[in-house]
């Protein structure tokens, strides 16, 4: 479970980011994070895993407080918490296999990952997971020969390889067509589902995230402003997030039943 408890996060130019953020996420759930561009979405995301150092506040995964975490244990606790980011964050010139392998790095010695000498069991899930992904036929390709979509399938396998018990997602499709985005939603979901996983994923798409997540939390000016169902996103609740506009086609269902499957 995460709990949060207080969050806050005040930059130096005295911008509040995040203001008092308090809730909890049961193992196993998949929570959408939504809000206006600066209402502080990716810098919860990052104050849970000190990407971004909070201010104040707990972030506490498992029972353990990550923001009283010194150097080693802070290393040792972000080996359970896998990110997928917007931008895919690989390295170029590598293999999918290397990309993937590298989500291993904080469980290997310095040796072994200078030199790229992962241990068997390794590889042989890191196969395993890009079959899953879809990207099997792949493992020899340099990450700037994939597409949009094929990126971010490495950036889930890749996360998924450290083993963690919490994902923290930031715009996994904002740079995708729709398809390609419903498919990487549902491929999340699915794995997080396989795996007992929690995961927080911060998401423009409010469609999106009423399609495919249990529960959405919604930040304005760094402070949650809704926490419910998806279908609890009312004209009425996305004023209150994102300000007046006319929302119904917004909130409109989808039928997602003829969809290829991911």
């Amino acid at each position: 479970m995460l709990q949060l408890n207080g969050l806050t996060k005040v930059y130096n130019t005295g911008d509040k980011a995040l203001s008092d953020v308090t809730l909890s996420i049961p193992d196993g759930q998949v929570v959408a994070l939504i809000g206006p561009s600066g209402a502080g979405k990716s810098t919860l995301i990052r104050c849970v895993n000190r990407l971004v150092e909070p201010t104040s506040g707990e972030a506490l995964l498992d029972d353990i407080n990550i923001t009283t975490l010194g150097s080693g244990g802070l290393r040792k606790a972000r080996r359970k918490m896998g990110m997928i980011f917007q931008e895919y964050a690989l390295v170029e010139r590598l293999t999918v296999m290397e990309n993937v392998l590298s989500g291993r790095l904080g469980y290997v010695g310095f040796w072994r990952s200078l030199f790229r000498k992962f241990p068997q069991k390794d590889v042989d899930e890191a196969y395993r997971l890009l079959d899953r992904v879809g990207l099997l036929a792949m493992v020899d390709k340099r990450a700037d020969e994939l597409s949009g979509g094929q990126r971010q399938r490495v950036g889930i396998a890749r996360a998924l390889i450290q083993n963690p018990s919490l994902l923290l997602v930031d715009e996994p499709t904002a740079s995708l067509d729709p398809k390609t985005s419903r498919q990487i939603m549902r491929l999340i979901v699915e794995l997080c589902e396989e795996r007992g996983l929690s995961a927080i994923i911060n998401i423009h798409d409010v469609a999106l995230a009423q399609m495919f997540v249990q529960r959405v939390i919604g930040l304005e000016t760094g402070k949650v402003v809704f926490d419910g169902a998806p279908t609890e996103l009312t004209p009425e609740v996305l004023t209150q997030i994102y300000g007046e506009e006319d929302w119904e086609a917004t909130i409109e269902k989808v039928d997602d039943d003829a969809e290829e499957a991911v």
